[in-house]
């Protein structure tokens, strides 16, 4: 199933005289339950087709479908929704609250959606446990390493059972070992029918998804599928195997 499709996706900003074309004509698919990396230098046009494919921002021209609906018909309200519903976000830089425990982060998107407050703490335990933190939920960021985080970020992510993750260079503050840890978790979430897209500007990063989309000035330069590293393995080998 066709979860994504892009057809002569164009996006133009004015800069005082000029106008830049940020994107000059993409056209992609993503299929449901794939992981996909994309690539490109800085003002290659990822960052800009991410914002699109995250409904943050719209085309100057061209379409864009998500799981089937035209997104440039949607309204405000409609968009939001759409967002909070079908989507989930992951950022380098984490973005938790610094005096809001660990559970309390993951409800944020419950709470905007209007769960009880029952079934928020519930659905946040869950997912916490389904990222490796289930005996952390009354922790703090400050308590939590870099990694400990992320994970906390990709459960908020989660918590309301997206059908897309879209992870914005989600191991840039991360160690290598952490990074690689972030990467199983992705893989075990596309493996679970989550599709996941995630921008990264590491080619070891870019190594374990099933697919690489390079951009370069605003157009598709590459799309390639690949056997993906495991990074399950990877954490398995002797080398890699001391606590962090």
């Amino acid at each position: 199933m066709v979860l994504i499709s892009i057809q002569n996706v164009v996006k133009r900003y004015q800069l005082g005289d000029m106008e830049v074309n940020a994107l000059s004509g993409v056209s992609l698919e993503i299929e449901a339950g794939d992981f996909v990396a994309i690539m490109g230098s800085s003002g290659s046009g990822k960052s800009t087709l991410m914002n699109i494919l995250g409904c943050l921002d719209r085309p100057t021209t061209g379409s864009y479908l998500l799981n089937g609906q035209e997104v440039a018909k949607l309204d405000r309200e409609q968009l939001a929704e759409v967002r909070n519903q079908l989507l989930g976000f992951v950022f380098q830089s984490f973005n938790l609250l610094t005096r809001t425990s660990a559970v309390e982060n993951v409800e944020l998107p419950l709470l905007y959606a209007g769960v009880p407050t029952k079934e928020r703490v519930v659905r946040s335990k869950e997912a916490l446990s389904r990222v490796g933190l289930g005996k952390r939920f009354d922790h703090f960021p400050n308590q939590l390493s870099g990694g400990q985080q992320q994970r906390v970020a990709i459960a908020r992510a989660l918590v309301n059972n997206p059908k897309l993750l879209l992870a914005d260079e989600p191991t840039g503050n991360l160690d290598s070992r952490t990074s690689i840890e972030v990467m199983a978790l992705f893989q075990a979430l596309g493996g679970s029918g989550i599709t996941v897209v995630l921008v990264t500007h590491e080619s070891d990063i870019a190594a374990y998804a099933n697919r690489v989309i390079t951009l370069k000035d605003g157009l598709i330069k590459s799309d390639v599928r690949q056997n993906p590293l495991s990074a399950s393995a990877e954490m398995a080998a002797p080398e890699m195997s001391a606590e962090t």
